[in-house]
């Protein structure tokens, strides 16, 4: 299958081995930054002629949006390759957490993208593998022991291969009669689950869609309201006749728990958390809510009363085949570490608070 390929290549840059990217208007060989240090740097591109493909939104950052980018914010952008730029400065290239520790980059020229279609599709990959969008793009045609097509990239978050895995009894704090059912894809790593609390009763469920926050779940976080609204959501659960919590495994808004920590250091540094996404080079708001649409599906509920203040969360259910009777909203007093994030929520993403 198409996924396992796309798999397989976000194992390998994870790992710090090339990848080759293909696409409609060529092939790719390329090294993720963050995973490059000075040996297998020296080992990928011998001659340090190795050109740097980041984000537009990162271009942007480094003042090169008068270039390629001006004309398409969406276009990725490749930086010509200088002898000082060594494995280093490729990382500080790619992470706007390090700019105030090195400000003076630069200056920089940018080159012709040989293959846009496959740089974009390598964006798209670097973003599922949860690394910065940042690759070392080889100037040889030489061989990757991966390599991976666009199509096998925009197949790889396919939520109709998600199916059960397994269910037990599970009591809870809030609920003693509950069961939890585990859901999973052979492609992808992440395992979601659901929580049922109460028997189906013909009426529709009162659901939440609870995206993994281990700050805000487990360390109990201030800076988020995640921890707060997980319990406020199984204790409403607990109290209608029946519902379900959805445990999505999309850290950080989709974006994975080492870049939400890079959103976490951009904050220190005055950004918001939409700036701070934007300037990792990410989406605002990355989740799949048509994983949550095909866990209910497989529970055999077509229709919900969604817990939420986040109308985005509706609109995907709702795209995704999952009737929203009814919404919700969950109303939780601020502290001073999260205030800000909160009103960030409402003016910018349009959550209802």
């Amino acid at each position: 299958m198409e996924g396992r390929a796309a798999a397989r290549a976000i194992d390998a840059l994870r790992r710090g081995w090339p990848v080759t990217v293909s696409a409609a208007d060529g092939a790719l060989r390329l090294m993720a930054v963050e995973g490059a240090d000075a040996v297998t740097l020296a080992a990928f591109d011998p001659d340090g002629a190795a050109d740097i493909l980041i984000s537009a939104t990162r271009a942007a950052t480094l003042k090169l949006t008068n270039q390629r980018a001006a004309a398409d914010p969406d276009q990725p952008v490749m930086i010509a390759r200088t002898p000082w730029i060594d494995a280093g400065v490729a990382m500080a290239i790619a992470d706007p957490v390090r700019d105030l520790g090195s400000p003076m980059k630069g200056p920089f020229a940018t080159a012709p993208l040989p293959a846009p279609l496959a740089a974009a599709a390598a964006l798209r990959l670097a973003r599922l593998a949860g690394i910065l969008p940042a690759f070392l793009i080889a100037k040889d045609e030489g061989e990757s022991e991966v390599d991976v097509s666009a199509a096998a990239i925009d197949a790889y978050d396919d939520a109709g291969r998600l199916a059960i895995a397994t269910r037990a009894r599970l009591p809870v704090a809030a609920a003693e009669n509950a069961e939890i059912v585990a859901f999973r894809s052979p492609e992808e790593p992440r395992e979601h689950v659901a929580l049922i609390i109460g028997r189906p009763d013909g009426r529709p469920p009162v659901v939440r869609l609870h995206s993994e926050c281990l700050t805000g779940d487990v360390l109990e976080s201030l800076k988020c309201d995640c921890g707060p609204q997980l319990h406020e959501a199984l204790h409403r659960i607990a109290d209608a006749p029946w519902g379900i919590l959805l445990y999505l495994r999309q850290e950080g808004r989709g974006i994975g728990l080492v870049n939400k920590l890079r959103a976490y250091a951009l904050q220190d540094q005055g950004f918001d958390t939409v700036d701070a996404n934007v300037r990792l080079g990410f989406a605002i708001d990355a989740r799949d809510f048509s994983v949550a649409a095909r866990m209910l599906k497989l529970l055999g509920v077509g229709e919900v009363r969604l817990l939420t203040n986040n109308p985005q969360k509706v609109a995907g259910l709702e795209a995704a085949g999952i009737a929203v009777a009814e919404r919700l909203p969950i109303i939780l007093p601020a502290n001073p570490h999260n205030e800000r994030y909160l009103a960030t929520k409402r003016d910018r993403t349009g959550h209802q608070l």
